[in-house]
């Protein structure tokens, strides 16, 4: 009986430090800010820090902005999921369709002006295109680019999902697009260059 009350005592440590192994790797994998939001701040390392959380608050336009963050970190969390670490394309699907939910929770509840909200619907976008709702995800993106036109992210993702769908002028015109809106965009140039390239073959 020792014995198995020792096996047991084992397998739930084990247990335990393999879940803090896994939330460490999820957490690096996140932007710096998440490990202060709600929730995440309870275990994460650091993430309790008042002066830290006072600061991220400021950056993020107030508390009615950083309070509900922690959604979208778990969008992301999902997102990274489905991405790095599923193995089946059930389980793929299901970690992108959880984050949507995510996503719509803050949208609904942040104010209009956060500045993260170009980044949120270019996330979201970008999953609904790849749970095959392209449609949907266009109507993010440009929504992305509508709050912010200097944002050159959806521009990229705009221009990507054409290019897989064999549409290269499609492709070719969002990239135009964002560089009229963004010239110096690095990724964007990158992108339109292997177009080209590819056109001229």
């Amino acid at each position: 009986m020792a014995a198995l009350a020792a096996l047991a005592g084992f397998l739930i440590s084990a247990s335990a430090q393999d879940e803090d192994t896994d939330r460490g790797k999820r957490l690096a994998l996140l932007p710096p800010y998440c490990k202060h939001t709600q929730l995440y701040r309870r275990w994460a390392p650091g993430g309790d820090n008042p002066a830290q959380i006072a600061r991220w608050q400021a950056a993020m336009g107030g508390n009615q902005n950083f309070s509900h963050l922690h959604h979208y970190c778990w969008a992301l969390e999902q997102t990274n999921r489905a991405l790095y670490f599923e193995r089946s394309k059930i389980e793929r699907d299901r970690a992108l369709r959880g984050s949507l939910s995510n996503f719509d929770y803050v949208i609904r509840n942040v104010q209009p002006d956060f500045a993260l909200l170009p980044e949120i619907f270019t996330r979201k976008g970008e999953n609904l295109i790849r749970l095959g709702r392209a449609h949907e995800g266009v109507v993010e993106l440009i929504r992305a680019i509508d709050l912010n036109p200097g944002y050159w992210p959806p521009y990229a993702a705009m221009s990507d999902y054409y290019r897989d769908a064999g549409e290269s002028a499609a492709a070719r015109e969002w990239l135009e697009k964002g560089l009229k809106a963004v010239p110096q965009a690095g990724a964007l140039k990158r992108r339109l260059a292997e177009l080209n390239a590819k056109g001229a073959r």
